[in-house]
């Protein structure tokens, strides 16, 4: 299978609103992404994107042979965390269990690590996404605790995981 991650492109509305209009992949997002998702959602979110700051904002659109299958950033926090950024994936439904999250984290990881001045990453997913934990562990994340009662999602309230991947730890693996 050809992988790739790619900048994002308008010609992408109809691909991502297909993949993102799908319950099991939004429970497992913070909220804020509309339900049901709409093209003009996919624009909105794009021209975002190709309008944010580049040294903030590191995302990709992911690809497998030739196809749009899910998205992927890094978003570079702010005042004394500058130097830390917080990962956000997701597949689409119809490729999830063939590697390609886990490889597009370790890409994503690598290319901010080796082009910026990011020291570490972090990713907080529901206590129950075992499989987005997975991903996180198999690229080196380690999980520094639990977040007891941390969010409100579809009305209950959850526990989330922090992960985070360090670069210098990157380096030797």
């Amino acid at each position: 299978m050809k992988l790739e991650l790619r900048q994002w492109k308008s010609d992408y509305v109809q691909e991502l609103t297909e993949i993102i209009n799908n319950k099991k992949i939004q429970d497992n997002l913070r909220d804020g992404i509309p339900y049901p998702y709409t093209k003009t959602d996919a624009e909105f979110f794009i021209n975002n994107i190709l309008n944010a700051d580049k040294n903030t904002t590191f995302a990709f659109a992911i690809f497998a042979n030739n196809r749009l299958c899910g998205s992927i950033s890094i978003i570079r926090q702010d005042n004394i965390h500058y130097r830390t950024g917080e990962l956000g994936y997701y597949i689409g439904e119809l490729f999830w269990g063939k590697g390609i999250g886990t490889w597009a984290v370790n890409q994503i990881c690598r290319y901010v690590f080796e082009n910026t001045d990011i020291i570490r990453i972090f990713a907080e997913p529901f206590s129950y996404n075992t499989p987005s934990c997975k991903v996180l562990e198999k690229n080196g994340f380690v999980c520094e605790g639990i977040l007891r009662q941390n969010a409100v999602k579809n009305g209950k309230i959850v526990d989330m995981k922090m992960y985070s991947l360090i670069k210098e730890t990157k380096e030797r693996n």
